[in-house]
């Protein structure tokens, strides 16, 4: 029997992208690949098509480690409307009420912001891409179909007010840096609902995904103006290396010989992980003096065992 012939590239690394407005993220990821001619590719972390900003793309082998992106933290500037409460908590959603909000002053924002610092308890929006029995909460609101969500437990680490503009629709721009699983539109609905007016997201920007900041990031045209005059091995420059997604690990480094045992899926012994490391902890594994392997947990014995390794081609 034939192999399958693997279209595009064996190239690794994170490309960091500034998605534009009005894109999903699997599109912007989609035309990424392309213009890198890579085999494989994925996000770490969808951003809704009203919002822009910093999206992780990992390509090739790289996406073995997104999962350690999509656990990080991430930070936002977003503008709230106040004083109009949609269906879905952002701009495309229906209208459910509207109510004048010119006479919410700042200083009842400022009181009601402070109860959602630290570490909260938030019910995630029926238009999130959770899924209930299987299927994505979003197509079912599409469909008019409510169903109970349980409360999750977030962490706000920042969440701060930059500008109020009152009005019968009030503004507010705000900053905030959270963990993982935090709606920024649920944040606008909670804090709409504690000021009695109602309130939705006109407006969101991804500043900060894990290590990534947006000053870090590049635009999808200008990816596309450098790719009309070079071919896509001249981007891969552009590329984070692999392991950037669990940078904050330890790093412990393997003989050429006890390499190959690890690249075969055997736990191996690691000086440096017996000494340093508990049990449970996730390492960045290199070849002494070379190569990104991947990553191991740490047994009981001190000993790395294989979780994500890095076929090289």
């Amino acid at each position: 029997m034939a192999r399958k012939r693997t279209r595009g590239r064996s190239v690794n690394g994170v490309f960091l992208l500034d998605k534009p407005f009005g894109l999903s993220s699997n599109h912007a990821l989609q035309r990424v690949r392309r213009l890198f001619d890579a085999n494989k590719a994925g996000h770490t972390g969808s951003l809704d098509p009203l919002a822009t900003g910093v999206l992780p793309i990992c390509l090739g082998e790289a996406t073995k480690f997104s999962q350690f992106l999509l656990d990080a933290e991430k930070g936002y500037r977003s503008t709230f409307s106040l004083g109009l409460r949609t269906e879905s908590g952002d701009v495309d959603g229906g209208e459910v009420s509207r109510i004048d909000a010119s006479n919410i002053t700042l200083q009842q924002i400022e009181q009601a912001v402070e109860t959602f610092r630290g570490d909260i308890q938030q019910v995630p929006s029926m238009y999130s891409a959770l899924k209930h029995n299987g299927q994505p909460l979003y197509k079912l609101a599409r469909q008019g179909i409510e169903v109970e969500r349980a409360s999750r437990s977030i962490s706000i680490y920042e969440y701060h007010i930059l500008d109020f503009r009152p009005g019968v629709i009030a503004e507010l721009d705000v900053e905030v840096r959270c963990s993982k699983g935090t709606y920024i539109r649920s944040l606008a609905d909670d804090l709409g609902q504690m000021l009695g007016c109602g309130a939705h997201v006109s407006a969101l920007h991804r500043t900060l995904a894990g290590p990534f900041e947006e000053s870090e990031t590049l635009t999808l045209a200008a990816l596309e103006e450098m790719r009309e005059s070079c071919g896509p091995e001249q981007l891969d420059h552009l590329l984070k290396p692999m392991d950037i997604a669990v940078a904050d690990r330890m790093a412990v480094e393997l003989s050429e010989t006890v390499a190959t045992y690890f690249q075969l899926g055997q736990e191996v012994m690691s000086g440096e992980a017996f000494r340093n490391g508990q049990e449970g902890d996730i390492v960045r594994v290199f070849r002494e003096g070379g190569a990104f392997l991947g990553v191991a947990t740490v047994t009981e014995d001190g000993r790395i065992a294989p979780k994500r390794l890095v076929v090289e081609s």
